[in-house]
């Protein structure tokens, strides 16, 4: 996908890219690449690959959730990485108010220098680990209308990392590829553990490669129990609710 490409493919969507936040994203990319020689960004490098598989799939989150596009609210992203979902959300959506948390300080530094690179305002980093950021004495804890995580663990332990940072009335939005039928079905304990419901799995497939994948959608419908998230480590290692093969 060619950066024309990716802005018709966009525009199909209702979504109009100006002339300069396409520079926005060629800067983004020329950027990504040349810090990634030195620090472990991505794997995928080619550029055709990177409008698709990073950029538009970032986006993908604003087709099934149209709050994205118009309202001005505050998005919490939980190991962005690279930025992804939250910065190409934010160049396309500048409404969006955007905390980033990421537990390597090599990328937050990435992230800072992009920031400024692309001249984005209202993004906010953060040095974290999202069990310590959402924890119970977090100025934090459940003040984001939407937390989003993509390529970050399967939605059990996902769903610990991410639901004690939204509101109640907010929503968490997981970007998933294939099986995520299957994390969703073992989540469930933790899903209403954690204060939230199943609102949307919606399947589609990316332009061009036709690859699969998911958005899935939690409403946080109460409060999540002050005992969540546990300690740093603890919910990969002893996931709520799901078995694991020793």
């Amino acid at each position: 996908m060619n950066p024309e490409q990716f802005r018709q493919a966009l525009s199909e969507q209702g979504i109009e890219l100006t002339d300069q936040q396409l520079k926005q994203f060629d800067q983004y990319y020329e950027l990504l690449i040349s810090t990634n020689e030195h620090v472990n960004l991505t794997t995928i490098t080619d550029k055709k690959e990177v409008y698709l598989k990073h950029f538009y799939d970032s986006i993908t989150p604003a087709f099934f959730v149209d709050n994205l596009r118009n309202d001005n609210i505050s998005i919490c992203d939980v190991g962005a990485g690279a930025g992804f979902p939250s910065i190409p959300l934010k160049i396309v959506f500048p409404n969006l108010e955007v905390s980033i948390i990421d537990s390597l300080n090599k990328r937050i530094n990435f992230l800072d220098n992009l920031v400024k690179t692309l001249g984005l305002t209202g993004v906010h980093l953060h040095h974290a680990r999202a069990e310590e950021f959402g924890g119970k004495r977090s100025k934090y804890r459940e003040s984001f209308d939407f937390v989003t995580a993509r390529a970050v663990a399967r939605m059990t332990v996902l769903s610990e990392l991410c639901l004690p940072l939204v509101k109640q009335g907010g929503q968490m939005i997981a970007l998933k590829a294939l099986q995520a039928e299957n994390e969703i079905s073992n989540a469930k304990q933790a899903i209403g553990t954690l204060g939230a419901k199943l609102a949307l799995d919606e399947e589609f497939n990316l332009p061009v490669s036709n690859d699969v994948r998911h958005i899935v959608v939690l409403d946080k419908v109460k409060a999540t129990p002050k005992q969540y998230p546990r300690k740093a480590g603890t919910p990969n290692k002893k996931p709520i609710g799901e078995k694991i093969d020793k």
